[in-house]
């Protein structure tokens, strides 16, 4: 009886460290209930939370219904490529991201040493930081569609609690900002008022505020309690480990780095699996996006960027899209910047036998990722010498996505493991986002 209740005691003291690392400042509460906000859509029924829900998915493996991937549930659940929008028979043309682990990506720049592009957010590292990132999806037509920074900021102005946090945290009085519907002309909000601007951008502030919070960085999956000796890979695990890791065949970690690396102070920083560059993998078209018939451009990534386009003349960015982190990369199928890969099987197969499997029309034909691949959306700065003929062999292919299995978060809750039982606190409780 006595074993039994220290056991206990030893469980709930664990709990209550776990939560206390979730606890959120005043200003990610705020970014929380932003983010969770339908009425910031222009017809009430969209948030960013739509795109990239806190909540687990229900899915086929039990294990991944106790996690959320920060995705789109939609896409989870029915392999649909894009997102919908608040706007009936409007969506996105590009498949919505995870926002786990975002916050660790560095401000967008050019590498002078390697001669490349680095960090922002977005598939093309538009925005600079999370806060430019936050800004965007209200405004865009075919997300939350809101038609101004005015209209936004009045929607926030209707809110009883926003009035009071958004003075208590940052001394913003939103009942003196002027209300202006979205049916207003645009002439009249094209005038708006400077405050309109300070409240949008702490609005935004706060949303980033909430993504460097421990909700979307936990470094708790069965990799971290790996790399801190807690516990061990299964035998099918460490073979993928290796092969993600052997330049020779599988390679992956030449862009996904899975190598830790130390602060100032020696403390081991665990690695989110990306170097946070921009790369064109030859992806084939997605001819099941809505209103995105095959005759279309396809979408050209960071050369796609006027800015960049302006200093890229001999068009090497065209075709590239952001090398996105690979933790909990088993709960955001479907994949691929247009989603192309229905599986992590699928786009796993996809990077070992691009250039050797075969060809055939596109991902509506019977034969797509068995007998052959269609040829890529954009062929220009296709990258052959790092993946398209890995010579894996299924058997190693399937030790590949083991391994990014033990990168999904939470493994307390559904790994089942003696040595990290349920309520075991990250490893790492101290490994926080650079601040932006």
């Amino acid at each position: 009886m006595q074993k039994q209740s220290a056991t206990f005691l030893l469980v709930l003291c664990l709990s209550f460290a776990s939560e206390a690392r979730e606890a959120l400042t005043d200003e990610q509460q705020l970014g929380k209930l932003l983010f969770e906000d339908k009425n910031l859509s222009l017809n009430r029924n969209q948030s960013c939370a739509s795109c990239h829900s806190l909540n687990p998915v229900q899915q086929q493996n039990a294990f991944l219904n106790l996690v959320p991937g920060f995705v789109d549930p939609e896409n989870v659940k029915k392999g649909s490529p894009v997102s919908s929008g608040s706007l009936l028979h409007r969506n996105g043309i590009l498949n919505a991201p995870s926002v786990g682990y975002a916050a660790f990506s560095p401000l967008f720049h050019w590498d002078e040493e390697e001669g490349l592009y680095v960090g922002g957010q977005f598939w093309n590292g538009r925005a600079s930081n999370l806060i430019e990132q936050a800004k965007g999806p209200f405004l865009n037509a075919d997300e939350m569609a809101m038609p101004s920074e005015w209209s936004v900021v009045s929607r926030l102005k209707e809110n009883k609690e926003y009035r009071k946090l958004f003075w208590q945290i940052y001394r913003l009085n939103l009942a003196t900002a002027p209300y202006i519907s979205h049916k207003n002309n645009k002439q009249l909000i094209a005038k708006k008022p400077a405050a309109v601007t300070e409240i949008y951008h702490h609005m935004a502030k706060a949303i980033g505020a909430f993504e460097q919070s421990p909700v979307f960085n936990k470094f708790n999956s069965k990799f971290d309690y790996v790399l801190a000796g807690k516990t061990k890979f299964t035998p099918i695990e460490e073979k993928g480990f290796a092969l993600f890791n052997d330049e020779k065949k599988g390679n992956c970690a030449a862009c996904h780095i899975s190598e830790a690396s130390r602060d100032e102070d020696g403390n081991i920083i665990p690695p989110v699996f990306t170097d946070f560059t921009y790369d064109n993998i030859g992806l084939p078209r997605n001819v099941n996006i809505p209103n995105n018939p095959r005759q279309e451009q396809p979408n050209s990534g960071l050369g796609g960027r006027t800015d960049i386009a302006a200093l890229d003349a001999e068009g090497y960015e065209t075709g590239k899209h952001k090398v996105m982190s690979l933790r909990n990369i088993a709960l955001t199928p479907p994949y691929g910047h247009n989603g192309v890969f229905a599986t992590l099987e699928q786009i796993v197969h996809f990077y070992n036998t691009r250039d050797t499997l075969g060809w055939v029309s596109d991902n509506q034909e019977p034969g797509f990722a068995k007998s052959g691949w269609p040829a890529p959306e954009i062929d220009q700065n296709v990258n052959h010498d790092e993946l398209g003929n890995l010579g894996l062999t299924p058997d190693e292919e399937k030790a590949i996505v083991a391994f990014m299995k033990t990168l999904t978060d939470d493994y307390p809750k559904w790994g089942r493991d003696r040595l990290v039982p349920s309520g075991t606190p990250s490893p790492f409780p101290e490994v926080k986002p650079p601040v932006q």
